[in-house]
């Protein structure tokens, strides 16, 4: 992704790394979360810098917010300007609105806008798609637990 903004130094993140997050960011959104473009250096500003908590590590970062459409769409509120970016874990703006890094901040919500419909569309179908396994599997079970009672029955009626 090329960017025509002016990065500053910040004191725990540099111009040119500001620059590679913004790309990751970029791929990651792009790439529909998936884990295999979800880098350590997009996960260490997310922790650091974003207002996210670590959840143990990068894996249970993703796992938590993209495992499950629900919690994907509330982390997308995050980098939605039309929502007021309020941070996820902590409900306020600060992380956007931080001297030090509101410029790749901004420029993260600001590379999410564009494609948020998209996004939010691919995450209702992923939300659809989970439930409607989650009703077979439901399903399933109702009816092994139907046969299993009806099977029981027929016992019990054998045995009067």
């Amino acid at each position: 992704m090329k960017t025509s903004i002016q990065f500053k130094d910040s004191p725990f993140l540099a111009a040119a790394e500001k620059r590679r997050v913004l790309e990751q960011w970029a791929r990651f959104l792009k790439g529909g979360f998936d884990e295999r473009r979800f880098t350590k250096g997009l996960y260490e500003h997310l922790i650091q810098r974003c207002g996210f908590i670590a959840h143990y590590n990068l894996s249970g970062f993703h796992d938590v917010y993209f495992g499950d459409p629900s919690a994907t769409q509330r982390f997308l509120d995050q980098f939605d300007r039309a929502k007021g970016c309020l941070s996820v874990e902590y409900g306020d703006v600060q992380w956007i609105n931080d001297g030090d890094y509101r410029d790749i901040n901004g420029a993260m919500a600001d590379a999410a806008t564009g494609l948020l419909p998209g996004l939010r569309r691919m995450v209702l179908e992923r939300e659809e798609a989970k439930a409607r396994r989650e009703l077979e599997q439901a399903e399933g079970n109702l009816k092994r637990v139907l046969a299993a009672s009806d099977a029981g029955a027929a016992t019990q009626r054998e045995g009067d």
